[in-house]
């Protein structure tokens, strides 16, 4: 299915435009029809869920482009208008093509195989911008900010052991043994943490893989975590409902 936008301000023009696409192309669905650049821009701020827009260069309030001047819509754009200064001008705001009125199908037909085309191609290398823009937003901090007496001490999250909660206040302890005090609960912690080095063993502890030495078997369903730094004498224990997922963690450590 394609959602589809009209923008025109002519309701004979809107109505053959309406037609002629319900013909060449039967499964169109038509989201909106707008008739005005004020409407239009009232409208698409509102990011509205289409796949193509076709627009009228010439409106009752200003010229179509202006609409595009306004938001920050990304949906690609057919003009249809009367006259072809503007040609040049549609190439700036998302227009994928420029169609004289009156529209014959074959050239609307031609329009939206063009769009096809040019979906198939960025749809693919979307997914390559997507992947990259993900491992900037999956990017995790590399220190935290944490507190010892009055001192405030950047450590780095790799020097980290185990974050665990005593008394509703939240500790850090580090590769040394040190312990201190973090201004966040475990909840938000674990959303900031990198959840590939970090895993939330249970309502008490946030532990590092780097510092798991391994793990056995504890009441036969579930486990104990056996740490690489024997000073820090915690008993981190992983419930059977949680077992599965920390073995998957190790195993794809």
């Amino acid at each position: 299915m394609l959602n589809a936008i009209i923008i025109e301000d002519e309701r004979l023009a809107m109505q053959d435009l309406v037609r002629n696409l319900s013909e060449v192309l039967p499964d169109v669905h038509i989201v909106a029809t707008l008739s005005s650049v004020h409407e239009s821009i009232e409208y698409l701020s509102q990011t509205p869920e289409a796949d193509i827009i076709f627009s009228d260069v010439q409106l009752p309030d200003g010229l179509s482009f202006e609409i595009f001047n306004h938001t920050s819509v990304d949906i690609p754009v057919i003009f249809i208008t009367g006259y072809d200064e503007f040609i040049m001008n549609a190439f700036e705001y998302n227009g994928i093509d420029y169609l004289l009125k009156p529209v014959s199908k074959e050239e609307l037909s031609k329009a939206i195989l063009k769009y096809k085309m040019l979906e198939k191609h960025f749809r693919t290398g979307n997914k390559q911008v997507e992947k990259l823009a993900q491992q900037f937003t999956d990017k995790k901090k590399s220190r935290l900010l944490v507190r010892k007496g009055l001192e405030n001490i950047s450590l780095r999250l790799a020097d980290i052991v185990l974050f665990y909660t005593e008394n509703k206040i939240v500790y850090v302890a580090d590769n040394t043994g040190r312990k201190y005090l973090a201004d966040k609960n475990l909840t938000d912690l674990e959303e900031e943490l990198d959840n590939n080095i970090f895993f939330r063993a249970n309502r008490q502890y946030i532990i590092n893989i780097n510092y798991v030495k391994g793990f056995k078997a504890y009441e036969k369903v579930k486990l104990q975590v056996d740490l690489s730094i024997p000073e820090l004498n915690h008993c981190i224990i992983i419930s059977q409902e949680t077992a599965p997922a920390f073995r998957k963690w190790m195993y794809e450590a």
